[in-house]
């Protein structure tokens, strides 16, 4: 998503964060009986239909019930948002609300005291919440955020495009991923649309490559030990690279980015390209994109390595959720609790804007690749969180922009695994 950040009067908005009235006692009547006035700053970053007005309804409906709290929201896609969102950190500050996804982002957020402590406070509400959509939020025993979806990258596909190069089925191997490319490419057809710009995207490729070859327990242990220079890290990215030197990607796909009208999205959504590795927001982003390609969409799992470690049921992604600032009033922490009824979270879920999260939400899937992603998410033998937000920050970083350079052909499998290894220990 755009990389664009418009520094907006910083000072200004780090002094706006939460701002209205004394923090503790927020929720005092003021003369007269009434409740007092409460500004909250909520950030995120659904910027495509239909979250994004979605959203925005739920911020509305809570308002209506609760006159006296004004909900102020900054909505940033992808990129924009953890910039921003760092920035303010950075700055020993935090919004009342934020989108996160868990993982090492989230704990560095903690560690740094930024972030409420919400055990207490949702312990009625847990037991309705899957398991694997929580555990991205939890830390030592302790709850800091509550699951507003959750799901896992794979390709989404363009049917006619693969019939159009004699593709009968999509590829269960790696090998035959890499042929299917070969058929695509032969038949005149672009196989893979990429953001290259933004980085993020890219790093799926190597990631997945290294679950699938290495096998989950590698990247864990990883974390531990800061070593991504072993044999299995170096042959995730040798065949990236065996990718990469297929040329399969869009022409001008270094400077693309994901979600702007000639990105990543809208290239397979308009028919320009016949795939794309994303994860389960991919149908909505091309929808918002894109003429969007109804029936013709396909989705498949990322395909299983011969020989490789890993099980091709190891599932690879996150979800989304929302964090409370550690100042915030007590009326953020309801507003992230009405968010996630089930009444309200079940809109979302059938708009096609996420997946389940409650328990007893399946029936409100309607898509059906949203159902198959689904299926294989309740199926999975184990799951990896995204690398750049399961590892610090400085780590999932350098996963990004060193993936982006070896698809680029700037950097070679082993400068990667070095490049990572570097930082982590830096960070560990």
């Amino acid at each position: 998503m755009k990389r664009s950040l418009v520094l907006i009067a910083t000072a200004v908005l780090i002094a706006g964060c939460g701002s209205g009235g004394d923090k503790g006692s927020s929720t005092a009547p003021q003369q007269g009986g009434s409740p007092a006035k409460v500004s909250l700053e909520w950030w995120h970053l659904s910027t495509a239909e239909p979250l994004k007005s979605l959203w925005a309804q739920r911020a509305k409906e809570y308002m209506a019930k609760h006159p006296n709290v004004t909900i102020k929201a900054t909505v940033l896609e992808n990129d924009a948002y953890k910039a921003k969102l760092t920035t303010i950190t950075q700055s020993g500050k935090a919004p009342d609300i934020f989108a996160t996804w868990g993982g090492g982002v989230l704990k560095q957020q903690i560690e740094a005291g930024l972030v409420k402590d919400i055990s207490a406070d949702v312990a009625d509400v847990l037991p309705n919440f899957t398991p694997a959509a929580l555990s991205a939020y939890q830390l030592d025993g302790k709850t800091y955020g509550l699951p507003t979806d959750i799901g896992m990258v794979g390709f989404w596909y363009n049917k006619k495009l693969f019939a159009k190069a004699g593709i009968t089925e999509p590829p269960a191997t790696w090998s035959a991923f890499l042929d299917d490319v070969k058929k695509l490419k032969a038949a005149g057809v672009t196989p893979i649309a990429l953001a290259g710009k933004e980085k993020w995207p890219g790093h799926y490729y190597w990631a997945y490559l290294a679950m699938r070859i290495a096998g989950l327990p590698a990247l864990k242990q990883a974390a531990v030990d800061h070593d991504f220079t072993k044999p299995d890290f170096v042959a995730a990215g040798q065949q990236v690279k065996a990718l990469a030197d297929l040329q399969p990607f869009q022409k001008g796909f270094l400077g693309a980015a994901y979600s702007t009208p000639d990105g990543q999205s809208a290239t397979v959504s308009n028919g320009k390209a016949a795939m794309e590795l994303m994860g389960q927001w991919a149908p909505a982003v091309q929808k918002d994109s894109g003429k969007g390609l109804g029936d013709d969409l396909g989705f498949f799992p990322f395909p299983a390595v011969e020989g490789g470690k890993g099980s091709i049921n190891d599932a690879f992604g996150g979800g989304g959720g929302l964090a409370v600032g550690a100042d915030a009033p007590a009326e953020a922490l309801d507003f992230v609790k009405f968010m996630t009824e089930m009444g309200n979270h079940s809109k979302a879920v059938e708009a096609g804007g996420v997946l389940p999260v409650l328990k007893g939400e399946e029936s409100a899937v309607k898509d059906p690749n949203l159902k198959q992603v689904a299926t294989l998410l309740a199926a999975a033998g184990g799951y990896q969180l995204y690398l750049d937000q399961a590892y610090p920050p400085a780590v999932g970083q350098q996963v990004n922009d060193s993936v982006a350079e070896l698809i680029a052909g700037t950097k070679t499998p082993e400068e990667v695994g070095k490049a990572i290894t570097e930082v982590a220990k830096s960070e560990g």
